[in-house]
């Protein structure tokens, strides 16, 4: 049994990986800070299926699940620095799945500033909070974004990817050129994982496309 916490479990990824991992008996800490960037009703069906029914969540308040006694939540916005450091530091991870990130394309024309606290403030908040609490893997969502104006088909991952098209795309290079960063400097192992297309049922199995 491994302890993992998996952000942005109010997310449709996150939702069924952290489902996943808690029934083949893992310890599961979900974050996420429930965002209004697409109806929140929807990120609150997810939470309630998951044994979290509140209907209302206080700020950085672990609760534990009314179904599974091996899952807790937080509402934790990754840009909190203090918040996060303390996270790690007591409850100690084995693994690290970060998937919560300001997503969407057309948004990043409107609201730049989101993807650079979310994406770029936050994840260097869970790459030092690894680096400093022992965590054995980071596992990181990327996006098929990235490949921006590459024009050979299919892509792949030994493709360059210098000419994203979207701030969204290029804070995504950016989680991966800080991810190899870290990995290179301090030895923490991490993978990125470039999203396609993704979908599935709102509950059970989802279908999940990747590169």
């Amino acid at each position: 049994m491994k302890k993992i916490l998996v952000t942005g479990t109010a997310g449709f990824i996150g939702f069924h990986l952290a489902n996943r991992l808690v029934e083949r008996g893992d310890e599961v800490i979900g974050l996420d800070i429930i965002n209004d960037y697409y109806d929140t009703q929807l990120k609150y069906d997810r939470l309630k299926y998951a044994g979290f029914a509140q209907e209302k969540i206080d700020y950085n308040t672990l609760i534990c699940s009314e179904k599974h006694a091996n899952y807790h939540f937080i509402k934790l916005a990754l840009e909190d620095r203090e918040a996060i450091e303390a996270l790690f530091a007591r409850e100690k991870f084995d693994m690290v799945c970060n998937l919560a990130a300001q997503a969407g394309v057309r948004y990043s024309l409107v609201n730049p500033r989101a993807y650079i606290d979310s994406n770029i403030v936050g994840f260097i908040n869970i790459l030092e909070a690894c680096r400093h609490n022992d965590v054995k893997h980071l596992a990181y969502a990327s996006s098929s974004s990235v490949y921006g104006l590459n024009e050979k088909m299919p892509f792949s991952t030994s493709d360059n990817v210098d000419h994203p098209i979207s701030l969204y795309a290029a804070s995504k290079k950016s989680n991966e050129l800080m991810a190899h960063t870290y990995s290179h400097l301090f030895g923490l192992p991490t993978t990125g994982l470039r999203f396609f297309t993704v979908y599935g049922p709102g509950v059970g199995h989802a279908l999940v496309l990747v590169h």
